[in-house]
């Protein structure tokens, strides 16, 4: 939690184990160019007092001149810049975070690797979640970048829109893209960048493996089809099928939200119709283990009835009943990687934007093993 008190020598912000002065911000960390309150003052011809009193909701100021600096703030897309006016220097000290789950541990400990990185180089994390939610994704990035943070890495709620993120941060963010891209063009020269996971590769070689261990009827188990992510994973797993000359029957396919207990609860789906499946990729590992408990429900066994494997590594798929088979994207080193990123862009930020895939590696555990012999 962030939390800021006044000091001798200005403002002192605490995040976690982390604690900031003004006079320990980065002089590494460039001004981006906003509209100030002089500029709303000229715009609609009043004192620079007068906007701030608005700012600050005074009653001192008539309801006319009320809504006549409101309407010139709309208009020129001013951002009421909290981090400028409780800090002397005018360098942020602070990068905002938005993730769409938080409730998923791969984006919990995403989120601790971006915090770990921060840290070490001074600088709070504000943290923000979209649930999912296109628009409280708007909601969360206009009120983190009323605290003027030096820039942004989002992870973008399912289904977000080009548009919609450069209307709600601007053009002169720097932006850094997790995991997944937008829908819809961006105009060329935005400082945006992107870390991207190797979907594609990572099902892939995780369908490939189970193919080897002797399964023919393979389901691809979660996620939903509009998503980048789904589409890349399932893309890498009819490769593998197709390239093993395997056919891959319509029920093999179950879209689901990416929790254990819908992923528990559409399990009977893999089994409506023969020929069943005898093994699945999930989207995830959280799918995975739900999957897990619906086996369970159903009297079979994971991994010896059923053979299935994740996407993600998070800790606790080494410790699952059995352990899990995942493609380990190692996600607190994805977090630290995504703030190296974002800092790079702060000290070149004019230099060309660039997408970064983070290679994936297939782990080997129990939850894999080869059919059971037919009798």
């Amino acid at each position: 939690m962030l939390q800021c008190e006044m000091a001798d020598r200005g403002a002192r912000c605490t995040f976690g184990s982390v604690q900031i002065t003004d006079s320990a911000a980065l002089d590494s960390l460039p001004t981006r160019h906003k509209v100030t309150v002089t500029d709303i003052a000229a715009g609609c011809g009043v004192s620079r007092a007068t906007v701030s009193l608005v700012l600050r909701g005074s009653p001192l100021v008539s309801r006319d001149t009320r809504a006549r600096v409101q309407e010139e703030l709309r208009r020129q897309g001013y951002i009421y810049n909290r981090a400028a006016a409780n800090l002397r220097r005018q360098t942020s000290s602070s990068i905002a975070l938005v993730i769409n789950d938080l409730a998923n541990p791969f984006f919990a400990e995403f989120a601790a690797g971006v915090d770990d990185a921060l840290g070490a180089a001074n600088l709070v994390t504000l943290l923000g979640t979209s649930g999912e939610s296109g628009t409280r994704q708007q909601a969360v990035l206009g009120s983190l970048l009323e605290h003027a943070p030096g820039g942004l890495i989002l992870s973008p709620a399912e289904g977000s829109k080009a548009a919609d993120v450069l209307a709600a941060v601007g053009a002169q963010t720097p932006l850094l893209l997790f995991n997944r891209d937008l829908d819809g063009e961006l105009p060329e020269g935005l400082p945006w960048d992107r870390l991207l996971l190797d979907n594609r590769r990572g099902a892939r070689l995780a369908t490939a493996h189970l193919i080897a261990q002797g399964h023919r009827r393979i389901a691809f188990f979660g996620g939903h089809v509009d998503s980048m992510p789904f589409r890349e994973r399932h893309a890498g797993y009819l490769e593998a099928m197709y390239e093993a000359c395997l056919p891959v029957a319509p029920h093999w396919l179950v879209e689901n939200a990416s929790t254990r207990l819908e992923a528990a609860a559409q399990c009977p789906r893999l089994f409506a119709a023969e020929p069943a499946p005898t093994a699945a990729i999930c989207y995830n590992d959280a799918v995975a283990l739900g999957l897990m408990l619906g086996l369970r429900q159903r009297g079979l066994v994971p991994g010896r009835d059923f053979a299935l494997t994740g996407f993600d590594d998070i800790a606790e798929a080494a410790l699952s009943t059995p352990a899990l088979t995942t493609l380990s994207a190692a996600p607190r080193e994805r977090g630290r990687q995504a703030a190296e990123l974002i800092l790079a862009r702060l000290r070149a930020p004019h230099a060309a934007p660039q997408t970064v895939v983070a290679p994936v590696q297939l782990v080997v555990r129990d939850s894999s093993p080869s059919p059971l012999p037919r009798h």
